[in-house]
């Protein structure tokens, strides 16, 4: 019986031992099927549980050209008439004092007007040395360059022109003193006159810069200076024409500075639309 164990124990013993070495010696296959099943299977799970996003096709354009815009401009032909605002309040606070005068321009083109001015003066100066009383009458006509650019539909204007001036007139010597050179006592007397100069004209050439603007619908405000140059000068032989209409006070007998202040009124006539291209 004890041998028949060992027996037995022997031969389970060398069954093991045959089948552990057949498993080390049998070669190993690869399950392609499989392995391909599991790795495929997941990829597909993963793409159906990730969407991918709807993909927007984007139409790239070129850059858009700016385009020039054009802007409707009006410019207003017409006739603008006012007063002077300076020889008609000066009476007011200068006895020696009355004048009045007339202003108006009219547009010819773009930057060019036609200009006059029309006055009658009665002034009395009273110097250390002589009184006297002018009256007379004036006419100025020329023209004026506006050298300013406005704005759409805007009117304002900065001048620069020259003028024509004529002048009839005459003159009364009111009173007079005679020049003493030595006053050491007294002095001279003065000599009551009252002698009219009648007849007398003068012309000269007026440069002129000022400007207009407009304040309301059609009405303008306006100043110049005035530097004048005696053309011509019709004196008489006893006096000299110290002051002029229209011209002013004589500095060395043929120079005369001047200005004015105005508002005027513009009628207009008819427009010109102008496109101007903006870019």
């Amino acid at each position: 019986m004890k041998y028949i164990l060992k027996f037995i124990f022997s031969f389970f013993l060398f069954l093991s031992l045959l089948v552990a070495h057949s498993q080390e010696t049998s070669p190993r296959v690869k399950p392609t099927k499989k392995v391909t099943q599991e790795k495929s299977v997941p990829a597909v799970i993963e793409k159906q549980q990730i969407p991918e996003a709807p993909t927007k096709l984007v139409k790239i354009e070129p850059a858009a050209q700016k385009k020039d815009s054009v802007i409707q401009k009006i410019d207003r032909y017409g006739l603008r008439v006012g007063l002077d605002l300076y020889k008609l309040t000066r009476g007011l606070y200068d006895s020696n004092y009355k004048g009045l005068e007339v202003v108006g321009d009219y547009r010819l083109t773009k930057k060019y007007f036609l200009a006059a001015e029309l006055g009658n003066e009665n002034k009395t100066t009273d110097d250390d040395r002589v009184n006297f009383t002018t009256k007379g009458s004036y006419l100025k006509v020329g023209f004026d360059y506006n050298g300013y650019q406005n704005w759409l539909n805007m009117e304002n204007i900065i001048s620069i022109g020259l003028r024509y001036g004529f002048s009839t007139f005459n003159q009364r010597l009111n009173n007079y003193r005679i020049y003493n050179s030595t006053p050491y006592f007294q002095e001279t007397p003065i000599i009551q006159s009252g002698q009219q100069f009648n007849g007398l004209s003068a012309s000269w050439i007026e440069v002129v810069a000022g400007l207009k603007a407009k304040v309301f619908d059609n009405v303008f405000l306006g100043f110049s200076l005035r530097l004048n140059r005696l053309v011509t000068n019709k004196e008489p032989d006893t006096f000299s024409n110290l002051y002029i209409p229209g011209f002013n006070r004589t500095y060395d007998g043929s120079f005369g500075v001047g200005f004015n202040y105005t508002v005027t009124y513009f009628v207009p006539i008819y427009k010109k639309k102008i496109k101007t291209i903006v870019k």
